[in-house]
């Protein structure tokens, strides 16, 4: 195997960054992810948000902190993601 060949197999995973908003359920969390978009006839920005569910196996966020968290193998039907590090 050539280094060629190992290099396209390393698996690009997505990192976001946002705002706990609920930590009701066990082992699980809601982020809300703010992102600034322009507006492609107005040239105004805007903000829009998106909530993912986020597996945090230890129980450690609360609500309220900023996490960041990254994609991961699916551990439900609706948790792709999964905690790497409490920010605030």
């Amino acid at each position: 195997m050539t280094t060629e060949a190992k290099t396209k197999s390393k698996i690009v995973r997505r990192e976001f960054q946002g705002e706990v908003v609920s930590v009701k359920e066990a082992k699980t969390i809601h982020v809300l992810v703010k992102t600034t978009k322009m507006h492609s006839k107005y040239h105004k920005q805007y903000v829009t948000s998106k909530k993912y569910a986020v597996h945090d196996e230890k129980n450690e966020a609360q609500e309220g902190n900023v996490v960041m968290f990254r994609e991961c193998r699916p551990y439900s039907k609706t948790k792709r993601w999964r905690l790497i590090k409490i920010v605030k």
